[in-house]
This record gives C-alpha cells, structure tokens and sequence, in this order.
C-alpha cells in the first residue's frame, strides 16, 4: 500500500497566556489556509482511496480543502497528534531555532517532557501502534494522512530504522510517501516534497 504523510499548514503562534494554560489547540494563520489550498488543489491529481487526520485543529484545518478536492471524508485518530500535544503554548519550531529557545534543545535531546511533552519511547511506541494500523486495515490502498511533523520524523525513522526520533525538518504541507509491501516490507520514496507551494500542474501556453 501507499501511505502518504502530510504536515499540517502553518498554525497560530499561542503562549500559555493566550491559552490560560490548557493545552494549546492553535488554528490556522492566513498563509497557513493558503498553504492548505495549494496542497488541496496539488493533491487534487491523485487517487486515494482513504484520509485520517489527527484531531488537532491545525491538522483539520489542513484536512478540510483536501477533503473538498478528493470527496474523502477524514476519519480523525488521536494516534496521529504530536508529542506535545499536552503542552500549554505553541511556538513554532524556526522561532525556537532562530532565537535558540532553551525549549528548542529540549526538543532536539529528546527532553520533552519539560513542555508538556510525551516521553520518546511511548511516543514512538504509539506512532509504531498508528502506522501498522493503517497498513494493516489498508492493504493495496492508497492512503492520506494529515498530522505532525514529530510525527512524521518518528514514521519514517520506523521505516528507515533510525534510533533517532528527530532528524529531519519537514516544512508545513510538506509531503513525505511510504511504500508498505504485503510482506511487510516497507520503504520511504520521498520525504519533505514541498514544490506545490511554489509551483502549479498547469502547463505553460
């Protein structure tokens, strides 16, 4: 089967003041949505013959144009959302990065519990959980799943057999495909395609 992972669009910049402290379930920014529609209208030209999305809101947002273009209705599993999905803020990963956030090492050593994160073992244990599920319910099927980009880099370091939870930088709608054999055979054939956000399938006059 072909499994396809898409992260979600660029979400809300919320601390813990906007969130009172409950953990933080940011929408979409206004690029996000355009981003969204891009990814829509790229996806638009594929067969897929299922979509799952994680129930958080960044990823349903991102589902719902994707949803209009394929006539797909999304099952949302809870076993598709993010580490930190506890954690009371969300700031976005290249601000951490650029502004060398103490959260930003945390994240990379694995320290994720120091922001309302799941511990790695049972958060890779879980996707490990989500992923043979859908390989296993979905055999010959060509499948779509909106989620996270922890996510993802666990997803495809199962696949690849990293120990490494996070390794790669997926960027928001970035599209990464998994091939799953009946035998259980399984391969990573892209990672982190991102052209629908700057190009378009319409041929030049």
């Amino acid at each position: 089967m072909d499994l396809v992972l898409v992260r979600h669009a660029e979400p809300v910049r919320l601390t813990a003041a906007d969130t009172g402290g409950s953990p933080a379930d940011p929408g979409l920014t206004a690029r996000g949505h355009e981003q969204a529609a891009r990814l829509a209208a790229w996806l638009a030209h594929e067969p897929f013959d299922a979509m799952v999305t994680s129930s958080k809101r960044r990823a349903v947002e991102t589902a719902a144009p994707i949803t209009a273009a394929l006539g797909l209705e999304p099952v949302v599993d809870d076993g598709w959302i993010e580490y930190d999905a506890r954690a009371d803020h969300y700031i976005p990963m290249e601000e951490l990065r650029a502004t060398d956030d103490p959260r930003f090492r945390a994240m990379v050593e694995g320290r994720w519990h120091e922001f309302g994160g799941e511990p790695p073992e049972e958060f890779r244990a879980r996707i490990t959980h989500a992923l043979d599920g859908v390989v296993a319910a979905h055999a010959g099927e060509r499948v779509l799943v909106v989620c996270h980009g922890g996510v993802i880099n666990v997803a495809l370091a199962i696949v690849l057999g990293l120990e490494q939870h996070l390794w790669v930088d997926p960027g928001y709608t970035s599209i990464s495909r998994i091939v799953a054999s009946r035998g259980g055979i399984r391969s990573a054939v892209a990672i982190n395609e991102t052209a629908h956000l700057v190009a378009t399938r319409e041929t030049r006059a």
